[in-house]
Parts: structure tokens; sequence; C-alpha cells
């Protein structure tokens, strides 16, 4: 069984529609919307091709209207373009977004899974980084062969006794100093991460169709170009 593992598409679809790879299973980690202009395909295409998800913090805020906090460069990011989500984003989209579960058990072939977007002990919010010492805390009482979680952006595999975590990386918006959409695949037990380039080009002119100020499309081409370390650029 080939398992394509996705997370944090963020809106991005010249990212998610460069990923050509064939499965029998799609797993999606949440977080389809938000810091770019281009949900309603990326929502559609995991409707259409994803097996199982779970809900993100950002599916969440959108689904239920939150307002975005005041904050640095990912919250003006995402503040900019929520307003065109609404815009843009049927009913139907919308409830499928507040109907994403927040955590899934399956069993796939051999193995079982859990999914979530951020821990186990906070599924949608919590950031836990590539720290086995936190992430063993995090797995008390979880028994499964692999965890399968998102919200970090950063690649990410750790062996923890029977228990391996993996976060595949952000398809739409990497922040590993890595520009290319990140995944992965599971076949037969065996994890395999991958990258492709996509055109960022097509995305900053999607951003630019849709409205967004010029201050917050430069923000987004630095993030998105950089691999998401717009700090080395100054913003």
């Amino acid at each position: 069984m080939k398992i394509l593992l996705l997370a944090d598409i963020h809106a991005n679809w010249a990212a998610l529609s460069a990923i050509d790879e064939s499965f029998d299973v799609c797993l999606f980690t949440g977080d389809a919307v938000d810091y770019a202009t281009d949900p309603v395909p990326c929502i559609e295409w995991l409707q259409k091709n994803a097996t199982h998800w779970v809900r993100g913090n950002h599916d969440h805020s959108v689904a239920h209207r939150v307002t975005v906090r005041p904050g640095g460069t990912f919250r003006k990011m995402a503040a900019a373009m929520r307003a065109h989500h609404f815009d843009v984003l049927g009913d139907g989209h919308l409830t499928w977004l507040a109907q994403m579960p927040v955590t899934q058990y399956l069993s796939l072939g051999a193995h079982s899974f859990l999914m979530v977007h951020g821990t186990p002990r906070d599924p949608m919010d919590e950031y836990v980084a590539n720290v086995k010492d936190e992430w063993a805390a995090r797995l008390d009482h979880v028994d499964v062969d692999f965890v399968c979680v998102g919200h970090t952006h950063v690649p990410m595999d750790l062996q923890l006794d029977n228990t391996r975590v993996i976060n595949p990386g952000s398809v739409g918006q990497p922040r590993d100093g890595d520009a290319r959409a990140s995944y992965a695949v599971i076949e037969d037990g065996v994890v395999e991460f991958k990258r492709v380039e996509y055109d960022i080009d097509q995305a900053i002119d999607s951003m630019h169709r849709a409205g967004i100020e010029d201050s917050v499309i430069r923000q987004a081409s630095i993030v998105l170009r950089s691999g998401g370390n717009p700090t080395a650029h100054g913003l």
C-alpha cells in the first residue's frame, strides 16, 4: 500500500498541483487554507483525492470566521488573505472545513496510524519541533505505529520506542529553508520524504489577481522564495 502524506497546503494551488505522485491512500494532516489565495481548488482536490484528513488551526479559524490576532509576518499574511477566502469559498467549502475531525485513528494494511495537526495532547494548536524528549512526553498512552502531524511546516522523522512520528513538511509554505513543496510517501511501512519544485510566480500572480495589497505580496514572495525564512530578509 502506497500512502501519500500531505500537510499545510495553505491555499497554494501552484504547489499542490505540482505534486505528481501515484497513491492508494492520501492522508492530509490539516491546514488547507490561509497564506495564499487559491483555497477553492485546494479544498476541492482534497475532497476528491484525500482518503482521511484532520482539521488544522487555520481550517478551524476560516470555517468559524475567527479574527486573526495582531502579530508578525505570518499573521499579517493570514489576515490580509482571509477576506479573499470569504469571498471565494462557498457554504459547502466552509462546512467541509468545519466538519473536519480533530483526530483520526486508522488501520491501513499492517500498520496503525494516529493523525493530528499539532500533537496528540493538543491536536490543532500545540507546536512541538523535532525534539525527542518533548514528543515522548506527548505520546503517553498512544499505541500506534505512526503518528502523522503537520503544523510546523518542517519535515520530521522521529522514532520513539514503537511509534514513529512523521511530519511531511509543508506543501504550500515550507519553512525549512527549501522553497520546494514538501511531502512524504509511506509504502509498506517505509517512509520517503520528497520535494518538488513549483511555479512560485504563479502563486504570487494569484495574489495580485485577488487584490492583495502589494506590501503583503512582497512579504509572501520572500517567505515562499526563501523557504520560510523571512527574518533573513529583514521582515
